[in-house]
């Protein structure tokens, strides 16, 4: 009997780890309320585990929360960092922003981390705010949870191409954003963890 030799070729795609999509973003931001005015071109890694709605929630997280040195962790497997910060020179956070419903132990983590914590969720509020109180978390009373009105980010999703523009201003707390030529809005709801 005689034996085949097989070799992997790299391109039996069943055994490889599932890739990520890439989203491209021209953005122009006009923050009045934090008086931020930038323009810049975002790619952005969609995780097949990810869902649209997260994605998304982690590009508005990025606009509204954007400063000087802001950037995404390096991905999925980066568990020990966050998925969006701000970094002072010397490496220690500045800012350290989650999104979706993360879990008490890890906000915990960031509020120690970092003088500045957000969250940003395409989730129902409540449920994320219900999740975190069954924890204990330093200076919760100083972390806001933002979230927008109900069907706001499911529109978004319905709007998103490969390659997108997005024009995003935010006045008094209420986003107002043109994405892909369509206009959208709503307000942007803060509550706090404590």
């Amino acid at each position: 009997m005689m034996l085949k030799e097989l070799r992997f070729t790299g391109r039996d795609s069943s055994r490889l780890a599932p890739k990520s999509t890439i989203y491209h973003f021209s953005i122009d931001v006009s923050d009045t309320d934090r008086g931020v005015y930038q323009e810049f071109k975002l790619p952005v890694a969609l995780h097949p585990s990810e869902s649209l709605e997260f994605m998304l929630t982690r590009v508005l997280a990025y606009t509204l929360e954007f400063d000087e040195g802001i950037a995404f962790s390096a991905g999925i497997g980066a568990t020990e960092e966050p998925p969006l910060a701000v970094r002072n020179f010397d490496g220690t956070y500045r800012c350290w922003v989650e999104t979706g419903a993360p879990n008490p132990d890890r906000v915990h983590r960031a509020a120690k981390a970092a003088s500045r914590v957000a969250i940003y969720t395409h989730r129902p509020a409540h449920l994320v705010l219900e999740q975190l109180s069954g924890g204990a978390i330093f200076r919760a009373a100083d972390i806001p949870l933002y979230s927008f009105e109900d069907g706001f980010i499911p529109q978004l999703v319905g709007l998103l191409d490969r390659r997108n523009q997005l024009v995003i201003s935010r006045s008094e707390q209420v986003v107002y954003l043109n994405l892909n030529g369509q206009d959208r809005c709503s307000s942007i709801i803060e509550q706090r963890l404590a």
